[in-house]
């Protein structure tokens, strides 16, 4: 978030801007052992934190998984969303239509969380910056260098031998909701915010892989234009799915400009 920040070309003045951990990432807390990780939680996790500020209607930004958790936040409480961006996202990762493999996924994921959580009492493994960097842009091969050690400043804590990363490895078990595609075009029809999503042409969506579960993403942008119509807007971008880390220039701009629009109605806090 903020090598896209320095980029943005309003005046910080002109508006607040915070970004948050959701449970698990960065420096918010773990959940503990036999709690895992769903989009819905996170979801309430977005509901505490704008309690806990009092704002009352707000923009909401998410990218990747972060724009699921908006979108779901953005149909679950259309009032209090003013714009929704949407970076690499489609707002919505409905389950694979076949029940079988759904199922098969869920024991999976149950399975990896067994194991991982038996393992939770060993030490946390340190690694020199260098290390740790080198370990992050292996497992993130999009991801720039300078974009790894963003990454890394909240993605790491620093001890006396060295970095541990901080996120629960638990994260990376998806335990996504039972959601079709029906029901996501459905839920999207709620949403009252002005839409902008930006797609990277070597993106996570460049492409439609029923083998990975991608051919959800044309019905859905088509579903958002349909019901939004004018509200919705759809943008194209040269990079890759980190593209606002590693080229923020590419969507400062065009961020920028949809922010502004309609500036009299601008989200309040």
């Amino acid at each position: 978030m903020s090598s896209l920040m320095k980029w943005l070309s309003l005046p910080v003045t002109d508006y607040c801007y915070m970004a948050m951990d959701l449970g698990g990432h960065g420096l918010s807390s773990h959940r503990p052992a036999g709690f895992p990780y769903h989009f819905v939680d996170y979801v309430s996790e977005v509901r505490r934190v704008v309690a806990a500020l009092q704002w009352s209607r707000f923009t909401l930004m998410g990218h990747s998984m972060g724009g699921t958790v908006a979108g779901m936040f953005s149909c679950i409480f259309p009032e209090m969303v003013d714009k929704l961006i949407l970076l690499e996202s489609c707002g919505f990762f409905p389950a694979p239509q076949d029940h079988d493999a759904w199922l098969e996924s869920k024991r999976k994921v149950v399975e990896s969380l067994l194991s991982l959580e038996q393992n939770e009492h060993q030490p946390h493994k340190t690694r020199s910056p260098q290390a740790a960097l080198k370990r992050l842009l292996e497992a993130n091969p999009y991801l720039t260098e300078e974009s790894g050690k963003i990454l890394l400043q909240r993605g790491a804590t620093e001890m006396p031998d060295g970095l541990v990363y901080n996120r629960d490895m638990r994260i990376l078990k998806h335990n996504r909701e039972f959601i079709t595609l029906e029901q996501c075009v459905n839920f999207l029809k709620k949403i009252q915010a002005q839409v902008l999503m930006i797609m990277a042409k070597d993106g996570l969506f460049s492409y439609e892989d029923p083998d990975k579960s991608m051919n959800f993403v044309k019905p859905l942008q088509a579903a958002f234009k349909s019901n939004l119509r004018e509200s919705f807007q759809l943008v194209e971008v040269p990079g890759n799915h980190f593209v606002h880390l590693n080229e923020p220039e590419e969507v400062a701009g065009i961020i920028s400009i949809f922010l502004e629009k309609d500036k009299d109605s601008k989200a309040r806090l």
